[in-house]
């Protein structure tokens, strides 16, 4: 809902059209006016009637509210939900805290850009400051940089590969922003059940049945999900090049001396590395480092690389990108969970055709230790 004053009727026509490959008199004769009565529309030196408002829509195959909008004014605000963890702190660091803004469906989000989510080795653009201090029922009262931002199509993807930024130059070339937040797969899942996302990354094994992730979304998220597999990969220890403490394999890290970098609960990461130290009878006490956290597997790369840790689980391609030395420990397989209702959204259908395009299977796989053969195609059980 937007909050503030009047202002001109803005539309999205010329960006939409173009998407579609149409020129104006196609469009224009799909709703059934003439090319200058839709050029007039177009250009904003009128504006239309309710009826030829929908008509537009409809050969656009948008909601009326995504071609035709009332702008915020300078210093307006609009109301968005807040995305990301229930309960988080939203008192502002500085002046101003930033905050990505996104659609999913019909459905307007803020992400605030707060601690390690703030950051990919460079800052996160944003595209608005929040107004409010702290959420009240869910609900942000956020001032936009540019309405454009609202009205883009979005695809909003949760989840800790860091293959996730191949994606976004295929997207753009569709007309798509790829809004991702960086999340651990058990907190990806529980974005995806409540409504955060078109699309959630995880790698999570069931002891139980011996598979990956199709247990867990059935434990987490409430609605029926299509899972679509995105790549295999290594995953093991990353150590220091070299490895100068001789580290072998997990029952090394509880030797003295040995400083672990760890992931956050709720990791795939993690529960590889909980899951091997309890086979081999290691506590986690004995381990040094094991309280300490990092989000995502560059990021753990990164603090063993920069001297922080001796080690860390975490991909091979986090390993290759930082230089470091790699010991494997088992091949994972990292699923895209897409909720059904969200099939046939145009952002989603754009995703699964790139992921059938050969030049993003390279791309992926050149970043090492990925297995891309499988992606795009239906998730095995």
């Amino acid at each position: 809902m937007y909050v503030g004053g009047m202002a001109g009727l803005e539309n999205n026509l010329k960006r939409l059209r173009l998407e579609l490959g149409l020129s104006q008199q196609a469009l224009a004769g799909r709703a059934g006016i003439s090319r200058q009565a839709y050029a007039a529309l177009e250009s904003g030196s009128a504006n239309p009637s309710t009826e030829v408002a929908l008509r537009l829509s409809r050969a656009l195959a948008h909601n009326v509210e995504s071609v035709f909008f009332l702008p915020p004014a300078v210093g307006e605000v609009v109301e968005a939900e807040l995305a990301g963890e229930p309960g988080q702190d939203l008192q502002p660091e500085g002046p101003l805290l930033r905050a990505r803004l996104y659609r999913v469906g019909r459905r307007l989000f803020a992400r605030p850009l707060t601690g390690p989510g703030n950051v990919r080795h460079s800052v996160v653009p944003a595209d608005a400051t929040i107004v409010a201090g702290t959420a009240v029922g869910g609900s942000l009262t956020v001032a936009p940089f540019d309405v454009e931002d609202l009205h883009a199509p979005t695809l909003a993807m949760l989840g800790c590969d860091p293959a996730a930024g191949l994606l976004d130059p295929e997207l753009r070339r569709r007309g798509i922003r790829l809004a991702a937040a960086e999340e651990s797969s058990c907190q990806a899942l529980l974005g995806l059940a409540r409504g955060e996302a078109h699309v959630a990354g995880c790698h999570l094994f069931d002891q139980d049945t011996g598979g990956f992730n199709r247990s867990w979304v059935r434990r987490l998220v409430p609605f029926p999900c299509t899972l679509v597999t995105f790549a295999s990969w290594q995953q093991g220890l990353m150590v220091t090049p070299g490895n100068p403490k001789s580290i072998s394999g997990i029952g090394s890290l509880g030797r003295p001396g040995v400083s672990l970098v760890n992931r956050q609960a709720g990791s795939g990461s993690r529960a590889l590395l909980d899951r091997e130290l309890d086979n081999l009878g290691v506590p986690a006490d004995a381990v040094t480092g094991y309280q300490r956290e990092e989000w995502g597997h560059l990021a753990v790369a990164a603090a063993v690389a920069y001297g922080g840790a001796d080690v860390g689980v975490g991909v091979k391609a986090a390993a290759v990108a930082l230089g470091l030395d790699f010991i494997p420990l088992e091949d994972e397989r990292y699923d895209l969970v897409i909720p059904d209702h969200m099939l046939n959204e145009m952002p989603v259908q754009a995703l699964l055709d790139i992921l059938r395009q050969d030049p993003v299977r390279r791309r992926v796989e050149s970043l090492g230790g990925y297995d891309t053969s499988q992606m795009g195609l239906p998730a095995a059980a």
